[in-house]
């Protein structure tokens, strides 16, 4: 039996999930990891925003699962992989809730990376011309 607690957000604890019409791509090394033109935008209370990349956008050959979890009373329970070319400053460097709570159910089947586990996580914003 689950006895971890599930809080819900709201105006104590806000979380808001957006698509950002950016570009996010995520190198390590001479390898890009992740390129997404649909990434979301997850920001929670107040802590720095985060990218949440598709799946089908991340170059999972790259990635190895570790047997490592968090859990978040907001979010679940979290997986984790590896990005096994980075060495061990990329040990758990990629983070997934697979079957998040409902209340941020659209980081399914995403990947968020941790900045100082990558050499860049970019973001290009679209150029507008007239």
């Amino acid at each position: 039996m689950d006895t971890r607690v599930q809080k819900i957000p709201g105006p104590d604890h806000p979380i808001t999930i957006e698509h950002d019409p950016v570009r996010v791509v995520v190198r390590l090394g001479d390898k890009v990891v992740a390129y997404s033109a649909d990434p979301l935008i997850l920001q929670e209370a107040n802590y720095p925003p985060v990218y949440y990349i598709p799946r089908k956008d991340v170059d999972m050959a790259l990635l190895e699962r570790t047997e490592h979890k968090t859990y978040c009373p907001y979010k679940g329970e979290a997986s984790y992989y590896s990005i096994p070319s980075g060495g061990g400053r990329s040990v758990n460097a990629v983070w997934s809730y697979e079957s998040p709570y409902e209340a941020v159910a659209e980081i399914r089947e995403h990947l968020a990376f941790y900045p100082d586990r990558v050499d860049s996580i970019e973001i290009i914003t679209a150029s507008v011309t007239a």
